[in-house]
């Protein structure tokens, strides 16, 4: 054996990285020697490349093909198994065979990459629904075509094949199917199954799909002037579903707001009631001024020792989630919601009062202002939002005395 042959085949699996310095080191390509790199991104993410010239082949310019290839991420591959692949390419590459089209590669599918991801992402979900929504888009329109293809294989082509179908018909769930087809690719490319451009970036910058103009949909709401009268009638029931439905004019909230509300939420004292958030739209914590007439709608609830203000027919569980619209139904009422009481609100607002409209939208919970002007108003503005809150609680009241 020449002394080449024996650098190349007889070579100990060893380098200058160790365990620790390929989980600490920082961004950047960190050499192990002998063509064998770890690249840190930015992010964090950490995968391995093997730096090879192909015996005997050119590149464009004439000079020896020297090519870059994944080995894999480096949560998943670790240092020695990285080393063993480096050195199976080394060896095609000195044989003059080139390691992308001959090398024996273990690349996952599409649907087993997009499995793990929803996975790791479990503990970031805002709830338990919206992660079986993530999973269930990609199961139910990407898996059926793309599922079964290795990551490495899909462009834009396939990607298209899952989105054309229902781009104009499911607009809306097409736009999140893009969103979360290109998360699976993205975290692909970081452990190094993928190289190049995101085809779904491709494909929006390309602008192949057709523009779609989404309708707003609104929320069949009662007229301002209309909920005293509405409000008086609720009050003489005596069903939680109605003790439910009047905190929910008062406070303005959103039905999984005030049906998951649970006594440990709530200061008496303060005469605060904040709203956790896993249960809030926004994603944080929201503090719900009570004004005297919430506060009579709930401390007589107290009586009932149960971990919710408004329980359902089981013990220590929430009321249904259709319990407030079915008891509108039962009143006849038509044209409204119960999600439509937050619109009159904000009208009778709007119209009435001189209330500022930062006051006026954080009151619904609403994100208010750029990214940077939230980030120097941090006060939720409790105080001012009592004032225009106990006006509210006035006005709706007011045909109840």
């Amino acid at each position: 054996m020449s002394g080449t042959e024996g650098g190349i085949f007889g070579m100990a699996l060893s380098g200058k990285l160790t365990k620790k310095l390929v989980e600490n080191l920082g961004a950047g390509r960190h050499g192990d020697g002998s063509g064998l790199y770890l690249v840190v991104d930015p992010s964090g993410a950490r995968r391995w490349i093997v730096r090879v010239v192909v015996k005997g082949q050119k590149n464009k310019k004439g000079a020896p093909l020297r090519t870059d290839f994944g080995l894999g991420g480096a949560d998943i591959v670790t240092i020695n198994q990285a080393r063993e692949r480096a050195l199976e390419y080394r060896r095609m590459a000195k044989q003059g065979m080139n390691p992308r089209f001959n090398a024996r590669q273990e690349v996952p599918t599409f649907e087993e990459v997009a499995q793990q991801v929803h996975i790791d992402r479990m503990p970031t979900w805002k709830n338990a629904k919206h992660g079986q929504q993530w999973i269930n888009t990609l199961r139910d329109y990407a898996f059926p075509k793309i599922g079964r293809m290795p990551i490495d294989s899909i462009h834009q082509p396939e990607v298209m094949m899952c989105l054309a179908p229902i781009w104009t018909e499911k607009h809306e769930t097409a736009r999140r199917l893009a969103q979360r087809i290109k998360i699976v690719l993205d975290v692909a490319r970081s452990k190094g199954f993928r190289s190049g451009e995101n085809p779904v970036t491709a494909i929006k910058d390309a602008r192949v799909l057709p523009k779609v103009t989404a309708k707003p949909k609104h929320h069949k709401a009662m007229h301002w002037k209309d909920v005293p009268a509405f409000f008086s009638d609720l009050k003489t029931r005596s069903a939680i579903a109605a003790k439910a439905l009047m905190l929910t004019c008062l406070s303005c909230s959103r039905t999984g707001e005030v049906l998951g509300m649970r006594w440990a939420e709530v200061d008496f004292d303060e005469r605060v009631w904040t709203c956790p958030a896993e249960r809030m739209k926004t994603g944080d914590d929201h503090r719900v001024p009570l004004t005297a007439e919430m506060l009579a709608i709930v401390e007589p609830l107290k009586a009932m020792g149960s971990e919710y203000v408004f329980e359902g027919q089981n013990r220590n569980q929430p009321l249904s989630n259709m319990s407030m619209l079915m008891l509108l139904r039962r009143m006849n009422i038509e044209g409204a919601t119960v999600h439509g009481f937050r619109s009159a609100f904000r009208d009778w607002a709007s119209e009435v009062t001189n209330a500022p409209r930062e006051i006026a939208e954080k009151s619904l919970a609403y994100t208010v202002g750029s990214d940077v002007e939230r980030a120097y108003a941090r006060s939720d503005l409790l105080e001012k939002r009592r004032e225009l809150m106990c006006m509210w609680s006035q006005f709706v009241a007011s045909r109840c005395n």
